[in-house]
């Protein structure tokens, strides 16, 4: 699986903003589907995920502002952002975790970043 993420951008704070990941090469093989970010000196965190069935799950620090979706059709893993703060700023990876005959094994994409001005 090949994941390529876009729409980062410069945003301000309580403003909106969405980015996303297109899938490619073998995505019948894919169940969950998740948003991870990297703040400069901090560890790469969880922020959303959602399964093939679609159940989601999110981070503390985002839920009720951010909603991750899935386009199945369209390959496409969305995260849109609401009410952003400046602490949102980080680069977002996409990950997709899928089925192998060998297990689990996890793609990700090369990130996007995003900035929140004050």
């Amino acid at each position: 699986v090949q994941l390529q993420a876009s729409g980062g951008g410069l945003v301000q704070a309580g403003g909106s903003l969405r980015v996303s990941c297109d899938a490619t090469g073998r995505i019948f093989s894919i169940d969950t589907m998740s948003w991870y970010r990297q703040a400069p000196g901090k560890q790469r965190e969880l922020v959303a995920g959602i399964t093939s069935r679609g159940n989601t799950n999110y981070a503390d620090s985002v839920r009720g502002r951010f909603t991750i979706s899935r386009d199945s059709a369209a390959n496409t893993l969305n995260l849109h952002m609401n009410s952003v703060r400046p602490e949102d700023t980080a680069v977002y990876y996409c990950s997709a975790t899928s089925v192998t005959p060998d297990g689990l094994a996890t793609s990700w994409g090369q990130g996007t970043l995003v900035t929140v001005s004050s």
